[in-house]
Order: structure tokens, then C-alpha cells, then sequence
């Protein structure tokens, strides 16, 4: 699939363009094709083939143009003129949190900055700090940007991770000599970046190094592999290219009787392994990736459930084995049932084709209905979203009519009107109470100012909390994965004040942003605020992301219970009525 390729490449003629000054309506519609191919789950190319392309909303003729022209040559002319009007490396700075194209066109124009490393000297002689609009906080932050962006270097989403896996599984699945194959390591504790993929094979038969060696050789050699980096009878490493990034893989080939001990042994974190080892070591056992020893017996090993059981222990779930209390709530029998996706029964966060989404209210019904859930809500943006195309309060009363009408001829699914709402500068809402009372759901959220001191981003949040009509603060945090770093809020401060109005919290599901974070939710649940979990889509194929966070906030220790939107719509209304005082 070309999909991640093609989305990038158009998110970066967008990127140039705004950097060159160009028309900002043809950087708009770059913005929206990026997205909208970003989001379809099916081959661009097969698509383009059968001629469903043309009919997708967002992709006009000029896009789909240069989408056939990047899958016969492998480029597009257009791309390719933008990046000769600029330097080479200045698209890196794109790159660095806080900076973005605007930002770029300034240190370009003015300061002849052209990478990252004369980007950090203008900062440290002064010179980015004595631009017009800058200043010392806006360079200060963006040395924290670069920091930031160092730091994250060679770690991928948890979504890019996943592509990969999927890649060598499948592959792996049609080689012989395999009895079992499972993802190991932070990718199936479903931690929120990634260093490498780790994929353990059982080998079928006694002789484990014979299937060991046909197994690896077959990795190695196989079409995605880009490096090599080790190759022997039970371990192979490698340099794969997926549809996005390049991915460090592990495959290593295990004894079926080991396999259990060994998916136990890749899986736990370093720190929760180190318990299990300290329990077995006090019942005088050994544990290890062969298995759990008593002597020279081995008394577990096939399965990973025997582990934690004979080390008297419930099982525990691979997203909860990260040291946070889970060896001793397995002790003593209080871990958590935790929340699975087919728990949900509805989505309430989304944005159509009239802020800036790619389809209309019916398609993304119809959409989620064929996913199971029960109901959505419509949640577009505010009016001064102007980069996300917010409608204003009169376009809203118009969308919220148009729902009510869809929603009595769509059977099976229940349509709910929301809004994506700004919280402006000083803690106020982007529309007026009357309007709010019009709606089922409201979505209150920072998209400004992001960059603003801890007490400020705070007392903004804390304030439209207290407003009757907010339902949930949406991605709380502002952060996006290895682009832009989450706001200094106090979220202690949140989730208190979160718990004594009645106001929700959101998990975000897009892989993007998780946020609320794992560790954010568990201190929400033990708070008693609720969370919802949202998936924030743009497009049908957006509403496939919904699993991601449900692993975030089960990640966080969350019981069906704990999420909201495991209820039905009605119940959901009902407690929306507590916080409104009706």
C-alpha cells in the first residue's frame, strides 16, 4: 500500500507551499487529500484501478491526477518542483515540535536558517529570539522542540509498529515449521511508541535449530527486508520497510515447550519481569524464557498462564505488565476485568465534510452501524477552528436540524448532535450557552495557545469545565506523537476538578495523540471521573481506530465500567442531565 506514502507527500507540498507563501485555498485542499488518503484502510492503488477514487470526496481531479502519476513513476513532478525551490534539509525542521511552516518561513527568510543545526545556533546566539512574533518563551520552546524531537529518535507509533508486525506475521504464517507465532515486547503491551518489533515463533518438532534456521533464513531474505543486521539458528534481525517508516524486527524462534515462558519473558517490561524472577527465586524456582524450573524440572513453560499460576498469581494481561501494581493485585486477586473493544457501543467523537472531514453525517452513520455500534455523535468544529474550517453558531443550528432529520429515516443507529468546541483565551466558549443547550454532547478542547505557562492552559481548562454543558475535555493534553509535545498542564488539577463537576474526560484514540496517556487514566478512574473514548475521526476509516484506545485506557487499568461510552445512548443523556441540572 502506497497510502502512507501518498498522504505524506501531500501533507509536505502543503507544508512548502505555506513555507513559499503560496494560495492558502490550494494548501487547504493538499491538507484535506493527506488526510483523507491517510484514513482509507484500502490500497490507494486499488482504488485508482477500479475508479472509486475519483468518487471519494476531498480528492479532486488535480489530486487524483498526481496520485496516478505517483503510482505509475513513483513521483510526482509537482512534489518535486515545490522541493527544488527550497533547501534540501529545510523540510527537517518541519519536523521539530511548536516550529511549524510559518515558523520555518521565518528563520528561513530572515535568519537563512536552513537545517536543524543552524537552527539551534540561531537559538543560542539570540537570533531566533529577536524575530518579529518570537521572542525568548517562543525560541526557548523550541529548543525544547529539538530536544524533544532528539529524544524520540528512533522510537515509531504504536500504529506504525502495528503495520509492521502484521507484515512479518503474515508472512511468517505461510513458511513451514511454524506451531505458533505471537507479537511480544511494548508492541503487545500496546505502550504508545516503539524501539523495535519482537515476534516469537514456536518451531514445530524436536529439532527447533533445523525449523529455527528455515524460519529465520526465510525473514531475512524476504522481500520487505531492507537491512540485515543479524541472522543465526534461533534469532534474526532486520531493517524492514513498511508503507511509512523503516522498522527494527526480531524474530526469534523458540522450542514449542518454551513457548509460553518465552512470550512471558519478551512481553513483561525489565521491571516487571524483575518481580516475577524476585517471587520465584523466594519459592526457590528459577524463571526464565525456557521456563519456570523447579530444580531441573521444568514445572511451566507451554503456556503463559502456568507462570503467573505457579507463581501464585492471576494472570496478567500483556497491557498491564509494566510495573504500576499489577504483581500485587494479581497476589491478591484485585486486578481489574479490564475494558475490551467490543465493550463499546458508540463513538462521540467525529468530524464531517462541513468542518474538516471527508464525508457527510449519513456516510459516517452508515459506517459505524456496520461496525456494530449503536450510536455516534457529530462532533464538528467551532468557529474559530479557522484552519479546521469551524462552522459558525448559525451553520451548527442548521447541522444540528439536519441530524435530527437523518436521525429519524437511519434505523439501527442513533445519530447524536455534538460540537468540537474551542476554549478560547480566557476560559470562555466558542459558542454561547443558548446554543449548547441545543446540543446532546459538547466537546470543549484547547487548539491555541498550546504554548502558554502551566497556570494559564490550567485555569483555561478548569474554567470551561465548570461550564453545565460540557460534556468532556478532548484530548487533553494537546500532545501529538513525535510532533508536538503535550501542553504544561496540571492534570492532577484536571482530573480533581473533572471529578467535581461531572465532566469527562477523553481518551483519543487516533495513535497520534492517546491522550489522555495511560498513566493520565488510571489516576482519572481512581479519581472517579469518567472517560470516553473517541476516536476523533475524519473519515469512515477513522472509526476503525477505536481500539487503540481502548488498549490506552485499559493501559490505565479501565474496566467497562470506567468508560462511558460502554453504556447505551440513553443512559449516556441521562447522566449528561445531572451535570445540566435537569
Amino acid at each position: 500500500m502506497k497510502n502512507a506514502l501518498l498522504s505524506g507527500l501531500f501533507d509536505q507540498m502543503a507544508d512548502v507551499m505555506e513555507i513559499l507563501g503560496e494560495d492558502r485555498f490550494r494548501i487547504n485542499s493538499y491538507r484535506k487529500v493527506a488526510r483523507v488518503i491517510g484514513d482509507i484502510p484500502t490500497d490507494v492503488e486499488d482504488l485508482l484501478a477500479s475508479g472509486e477514487l475519483a468518487q471519494i470526496p476531498g480528492v479532486g481531479k488535480s489530486s487524483l491526477a498526481k496520485i496516478e502519476e505517483f503510482i505509475k513513476t513513483g513521483a510526482t513532478k509537482a512534489h518535486q518542483e515545490l522541493l527544488s525551490r527550497i533547501p534540501p534539509e529545510l523540510p527537517t525542521l518541519l519536523a521539530i515540535p511548536g516550529v511549524g511552516p510559518k515558523g520555518v518561513k521565518a528563520v528561513y527568510e530572515q535568519l537563512k536558517v536552513t537545517n536543524i543545526a543552524e537552527l539551534k545556533d540561531a537559538i543560542e546566539n539570540g537570533s531566533v529570539a529577536e524575530l518579529p512574533g518570537f521572542g525568548e518563551k517562543k525560541a526557548s520552546a523550541i529548543a525544547r522542540g529539538i530536544a524533544f524531537l532528539e529524544q524520540l529518535s528512533g522510537r515509531i507509533r504504536l500504529d506504525q509498529a502495528l503495520e509492521a508486525a502484521e507484515t512479518v506475521r503474515g508472512f511468517l504464517r505461510e513458511v513451514s515449521g511454524l506451531a505458533r507465532i505471537q507479537t511480544a515486547g511494548s508492541v503487545r503491551r500496546r505502550a504508545e511508541t516503539i524501539g523495535d518489533v519482537d515476534i516469537l515463533v514456536g518451531g514445530k518438532g524436536g529439532d527447533s535449530e533445523e525449523a529455527g534456521g528455515r524460519i529465520i533464513q526465510a525473514f531475512t531474505t524476504a522481500d520487505f527486508v531492507r537491512d540485515v543486521l543479524a541472522a543465526g539458528p534461533t534469532k534474526g534481525s532486520a531493517i524492514i520497510q513498511t508503507q511509512s517508516v523503516p522498522v527494527h524486527v526480531d524474530v526469534r524462534v523458540v522450542p514449542e515447550r518454551s513457548f509460553g515462558a518465552a512470550a512471558q519473558y519478551f512481553t513483561g517490561s525489565k521491571d516487571h519481569n524483575v518481580r516475577l524472577r524476585e517471587i520465584a527465586v523466594k519459592a526457590k524456582l528459577k524463571l526464565n524464557e525456557y521456563g519456570l524450573f523447579k530444580g531441573e524440572k521444568m514445572i511451566a513453560g507451554p503456556q503463559e498462564e502456568e507462570i503467573y499460576h505457579k507463581l501464585g498469581l492471576d494472570y496478567v494481561e500483556p497491557v498491564l505488565r509494566e510495573d504500576r501494581g499489577e504483581i500485587k493485585a494479581a497476589k491478591n486477586r484485585a486486578l481489574p476485568d479490564l475494558i475490551q473493544l467490543g465493550d463499546v457501543r458508540g463513538d462521540l467523537h467525529m468530524h464531517t465534510n462541513a468542518s474538516d472531514g471527508a464525508s457527510d453525517v449519513a456516510e459516517l452513520a452508515r459506517a459505524a452501524k456496520d461496525m456494530g455500534h449503536e450510536y455516534i455523535c457529530i462532533t464538528d468544529h467551532s468557529k474559530s477552528s479557522a484552519i479546521a474550517n469551524g462552522l459558525s453558531a448559525k451553520k451548527l443550528a442548521q447541522q444540528i436540524e439536519q441530524i435530527r432529520a437523518i436521525n429519524e429515516k437511519l434505523n439501527g443507529i442513533t445519530i447524536l448532535a455534538g460540537s468540537e468546541v474551542d476554549i478560547l483565551a480566557n476560559g470562555a466558549l466558542d459558542f454561547d450557552d443558548e446554543l449548547l443547550a441545543e446540543l446532546d454532547f459538547v466537546i470543549a478542547s484547547i487548539h491555541s495557545g498550546m504554548g502558554s505557562p502551566r497556570e494559564k492552559v490550567t485555569t483555561r481548562t478548569l474554567k470551561a469545565m465548570d461550564n453545565p454543558y460540557v460534556s468532556c475535555i478532548a484530548h487533553p493534553t494537546g500532545r501529538l506523537i513525535g510532533q508536538r509535545e503535550a501542553m504544561d498542564i496540571d492534570m492532577a488539577a484536571v482530573i480533581e476538578h473533572a471529578a467535581r463537576t461531572h465532566t469527562a474526560l477523553e481518551v483519543n484514540a487516533n495513535p497520534w495523540r492517546l491522550d489522555l496517556k495511560d498513566v493520565h487514566c488510571k489516576m482519572a478512574i481512581e479519581a472517579g471521573v469518567g472517560l470516553f473514548i473517541g476516536t476523533d475521526a475524519h473519515s469512515p476509516a477513522g472509526l476503525g481506530l477505536m481500539g487503540f484506545g481502548v488498549a490506552t485506557a485499559a493501559r490505565g487499568w479501565a474496566a467497562k465500567a470506567d468508560v462511558l461510552n460502554t453504556l447505551s445512548a440513553a443512559k449516556i443523556i441521562s447522566r449528561l442531565r445531572h451535570k445540566r441540572g435537569k
